[in-house]
């Protein structure tokens, strides 16, 4: 359980997601910038921080070629159950996210959003790549390869690798 599935894929800029409005987004629009890809739940005991810390991110690296791509999931506990416009007005009224919020994926199991099973055998995690919980945080570079994995209690602003990825 847990074993990283193989994907065909080898950048993150080969696949095409939702927004949280339905309409479909490139990942190639995202070229020559550096990702945080997290998946967020806004009934979380974690929520406050890692979204208060996206945002503080956000406005200190978004003019340095830097995107957070936030993906709410409903899977762990439930803890993301609202629709998209009630998770994009928690996001952006409650947080000030500025940054892209997709629509509700599933980042385990075989439903999962192929986005979310490359980043997963990309970077497994300690354990196998099975996603624990919410806000799981991939680090991209540039060209769209994963640079690592981040546990759900890193907080946003102590990820020293993004202004390394910047600089590269």
């Amino acid at each position: 359980m847990g074993a990283a599935e193989s994907v065909p894929e080898t950048s993150i800029h080969e696949f095409t997601v939702k927004d949280c409005n339905g309409k479909e987004v490139n990942l190639e629009t995202y070229k020559g910038k550096v990702l945080l890809v997290v998946n967020v739940a806004s009934k979380c005991g974690f929520t406050e921080t890692n979204y208060t810390q996206l945002t503080e991110l956000y406005q200190k690296y978004r003019d340095k070629d830097f995107e957070i791509l936030a993906f709410p999931c409903n899977q762990f506990l439930r803890q993301e159950p609202g629709t998209p416009e009630q998770i994009k007005d928690f996001a952006c009224t409650r947080f000030k996210a500025e940054y892209p919020v997709f629509q509700k994926v599933r980042v385990n199991g075989p439903d999962a959003a192929p986005v979310y099973k490359f980043l997963k055998a990309s970077k497994p995690g300690l354990f196998g790549s099975r996603i624990k919980w919410n806000f799981t945080k991939f680090l991209v570079d540039k060209n769209g390869k994963v640079i690592d994995r981040y546990a759900t209690s890193t907080a946003p602003m102590s990820i020293e690798d993004i202004q390394k990825a910047l600089e590269e």
